[in-house]
This record gives structure tokens, sequence and C-alpha cells, in this order.
């Protein structure tokens, strides 16, 4: 499994690498539809757990379909 962020740390809106799985505004979406990566509110503050964005990452990995060819 590809580790696509580090697993010990937290990130929080404004971090740059969030903007790796979507802009600010689609994780707001995300969050507000019940979608995306699991996060955590503490108070105003949104806060994603590394371990919980590469689950989702990896959740939505797509193994493209091999076509045979004659």
């Amino acid at each position: 499994m590809l580790k696509l962020f580090d697993d010990t740390r937290s990130y929080t809106l404004g971090d740059s690498e969030l903007e790796l799985i979507g802009s600010r505004e689609k994780l707001a979406q995300w969050r507000h539809y019940k979608t995306g990566p699991a996060y955590y509110t503490l108070g105003r503050k949104i806060i994603y757990s590394g371990s919980d964005l590469n689950a989702w990452a990896e959740a939505n990995r797509v193994e493209p379909a091999k076509v045979e060819r004659d």
C-alpha cells in the first residue's frame, strides 16, 4: 500500500498536503455530504489523521481492467 500521508501526523485545513486529495472547498463538500476521509472536529478546527487519509486513499484505489488482445 502506497503511503501518501505520514500515518503519525495530523493534518489541518490549510496544510498544503491536503491539496493532494482535494481543494478546501471539495473537502467541505465531502464533510457536508458525509463522504470523503474521516475527520475530527475540535471546536471549529477540522483535523485529519494521516492514517485515516491513507486508508481513504487506498479504499478509493482503482485497478484498471486488463483487456486481453488477440
